[in-house]
């Protein structure tokens, strides 16, 4: 009977484990195939067209290019390498500015030779149409809608997804804004973590110790949504005052708000990792005549290094992968940053802030899941960093 049972809890740990492998495995899958979609999608919004007159040579325009020139950004085809003619928008919505009711029709049924004529007609027109009304023949060329690319993706210096007739998903911003912040935050809270550890392990008298250990671990369950409310209400007001900021909501407000929801994590994991330095070691550097600081520096923290580079990766976790608080305080603003001090926008608060309102399989939905595929791959990598400390410094105590 007890080898059975012994067999069967044995069953049970490895199908419980091969379960969640799977379970995990799958949703990085999906989680992959969906962020891949996006680079299937065309440039130009699914279903309508870019129409010029067909002696314009213009035919291939980025999405950039197209976002200027319906924000009237730009203003000229000669900037499009184009002839030197002032360029015109149509959007359907502007057929009542050249057309009456009549000619339209009551249910737009005459609209399409109309607009097409309309096209035909002007050097410098554009217009942004449905596909089905746009007529070859009429003496109209298109411009070329190829899929977008990695490099509009990845190298684009602007995410505006719900942009007409072509969205934008330049992720740079939200990557450079969410590696800035967590960057800021590491260098707040590990000085402090790593200084507060070795206080409590090897300084603090034990009720002490007894004290502020119970109250950092309680840090940890906080919300982070009371720690956005926090800054918003606390730190904000403070560095606009200090800096003379237009607004508080910053990059460094972010910053500092991680650093405090990182801090429990790096204190707690760093000091168990030197209170398990071996009492050998301690005594060995004291009977050598090392004082009691040098034994710290010296002999507990290098050879508690592996549980600190844990509690640091972890710390690290949080803060790249925190949400709700960054979103609270660091101004919502998806540009690249030049300054701490400028707002931002970081990669989870952008998935938790349009996520819902993505429609489900669109382009801006799989755009949302590439930049959930992007969060992984840097945890992935902070992951192995502290794995490759871990393996050196095992290998220098061998």
């Amino acid at each position: 009977m007890k080898k059975f049972f012994e067999k069967a809890v044995r069953w049970l740990l490895t199908g419980s484990g091969f379960i969640t492998s799977i379970v995990i495995l799958l949703i990085i899958g999906f989680l992959f195939t969906e962020g891949a979609g996006l680079f299937r999608e065309h440039v130009i919004e699914e279903g309508y067209v870019l129409a010029l007159n067909k002696g314009n040579p213009v035919k291939v325009m980025t999405a950039e290019e197209i976002k200027a020139v319906f924000d009237e950004d730009m203003t000229d085809w000669s900037q499009l390498g184009g002839p030197d003619l002032p360029i015109e928008i149509f959007r359907l919505e502007d057929a009542d500015k050249y057309f009456t009711e009549q000619q339209l029709g009551k249910h737009y049924e005459f609209a399409d030779s109309l607009i097409s004529g309309l096209v035909a007609s002007r050097p410098g027109m554009i217009a942004f149409i449905p596909e089905s009304m746009a007529d070859a023949d009429a003496g109209l060329s298109f411009i070329e809608d190829k899929t977008i690319s990695p490099r509009e993706v990845f190298a684009g210096a602007e995410w505006f997804p719900t942009a007409t007739p072509a969205p934008l998903f330049g992720m740079w911003p939200l990557l450079a804004g969410t590696l800035w912040v967590s960057l800021f935050a590491i260098l707040f809270a590990l000085p402090f973590g790593i200084s507060i550890a070795v206080y409590m392990a090897e300084v603090a008298p034990p009720k002490m110790r007894g004290f502020l250990k119970p109250l950092i671990e309680l840090l940890n369950g906080i919300p982070s949504v009371v720690y956005g409310f926090f800054g918003l209400i606390v730190i904000v007001p403070i560095l606009q005052q200090v800096f003379g900021l237009p607004v508080g909501e910053s990059g460094l407000a972010g910053s500092i708000v991680l650093a405090i929801m990182a801090l429990p994590t790096i204190v707690t994991v760093a000091e168990d990792a030197m209170r398990n330095c071996p009492r050998s070691l301690r005594e060995a550097s004291l009977a050598l005549g090392a004082t009691h600081w040098q034994t710290i520096y010296r002999v507990v923290i290098p050879s508690s290094m592996s549980g600190i580079a844990s509690g640091v990766v972890l710390g690290i976790g949080r803060a790249v992968g925190e949400t709700m608080a960054v979103l609270m305080v660091t101004g919502n603003a998806a540009v690249v940053p030049t300054s701490i001090l400028e707002p931002l926008r970081t990669i989870p608060a952008t998935i938790a802030a349009e996520l819902g309102e993505a429609p489900a399989g669109g382009a801006h939905y799989q755009s949302l899941f590439l930049l959930g595929v992007i969060l992984f791959f840097i945890t992935f990598m902070i992951n192995l960093c502290v794995e490759f400390i871990s393996a050196r410094n095992k290998a220098k105590n061998s």
